[in-house]
């Protein structure tokens, strides 16, 4: 017998990296024992990384295992219809002790050709930021692949580079095709499309304990990077009490940004489920019988067949994100 969904929440999948710090246990309470955590992945279907149900009825069952089970209740018939079986968000905290590499992302076409997957458009939420932490985001000037190769040659790409000194609540919006990377001091939410596939072109001239270079990606990389995009990766967006304030829409997914003070009754006009990630405080979901809480630094799935649910908080600060 099938049984009902209701609002999930999954254990998150915790990622050690050498740029990582201790952020995701101190501020978002991940418990892990080990130093360096970079990564804390809320909701991920990506290949042998796939996020497991941590509460209710369903508790142990994998994400794939619930899209097999419930297709289009899960996610959505027209979803479903264009990703099948295939969960098309991953959703992360990041926690960037050191600067990470320079790098981009392929677009759809290009990752579909070399590596049989999708491209990696995202967006960040800066979460907490220490004094002068920095994101970078595209480039300062107006460059050809030939200048941009003579600076890679010469290791002075930082001399192109934009570089914006950030604060809790600022957005970026990354397309593919444009160079970014995380500043050292930065913790952020990042929603993207489900994919690892990462292109990167600078690490900063580090090596490891046996003195090797991490691997880069020029080659695959100088036909990625999109030298032609404009600079509006920055994202304003309005933060009204007790509604939902538009922050991206692509065609990949849409992100509203949520401050509540009071309960509110939620509509799913989407054919989409909705994901919320508390960036501050405490929200009680409440729909078909069940309640479920999330605090900071926790994420909570919303299948698209719960069409009305309730959100209680008088303190919390919310993504909602939708496909």
């Amino acid at each position: 017998m099938e049984l009902e969904l209701y609002p999930l929440k999954f254990h998150p999948i915790l990622k050690e990296k050498i740029w990582g710090g201790s952020k995701l246990n101190l501020l978002l309470n991940k418990n892990n024992i080990n130093p360096n955590i970079g990564e804390s992945w809320e909701i991920s279907d990506v290949q042998d990384q796939c996020s497991i149900v941590s509460n209710g009825p369903l508790k142990g069952t994998t994400l794939k295992e619930l899209l097999s089970t419930y297709r289009d209740k899960l996610i959505g018939d027209s979803n479903f219809n264009l990703f099948g079986e295939t969960f098309p968000l991953l959703i992360k905290f990041i926690d960037a002790r050191e600067d990470l590499s320079i790098q981009l992302h392929p677009n759809d076409e290009l990752a579909a050709k070399r590596h049989n997957s999708f491209g990696k458009t995202e967006m960040w939420y800066v979460m907490q930021a220490d004094d002068n932490a920095n994101l970078i985001v595209g480039f300062k000037q107006k460059l050809t692949p030939d200048i941009y190769l003579k600076h890679l040659e010469d290791k002075t790409l930082t001399k192109i580079l934009n570089i914006d000194k950030v604060a809790p609540g600022d957005t970026y919006f990354i397309e593919v095709g444009r160079v970014h990377a995380i500043g050292a001091g930065v913790m952020l939410a990042e929603i993207q499309q489900t994919s690892d596939i990462t292109y990167r072109v600078y690490d900063w001239d580090r090596t490891d304990d046996q003195g090797n270079s991490r691997e880069l990606h020029n080659d695959l990389a100088i036909d990625a990077i999109n030298f032609n995009m404009k600079d509006d990766f920055r994202v304003s967006y309005a933060k009204h009490d007790n509604q939902s304030n538009e922050m991206v829409t692509c065609s990949h997914f849409k992100t509203n940004f949520l401050q509540l003070s009071k309960s509110i009754q939620k509509l799913n006009t989407f054919d989409s489920f909705i994901i919320y990630i508390c960036l501050e405080g405490q929200a009680h979901f409440e729909s078909n019988n069940y309640s479920e809480v999330i605090e900071k630094g926790e994420t909570i799935l919303i299948p698209a067949i719960l069409k009305e649910f309730i959100i209680n908080s008088n303190n919390a600060k919310l993504l909602e994100v939708y496909v």
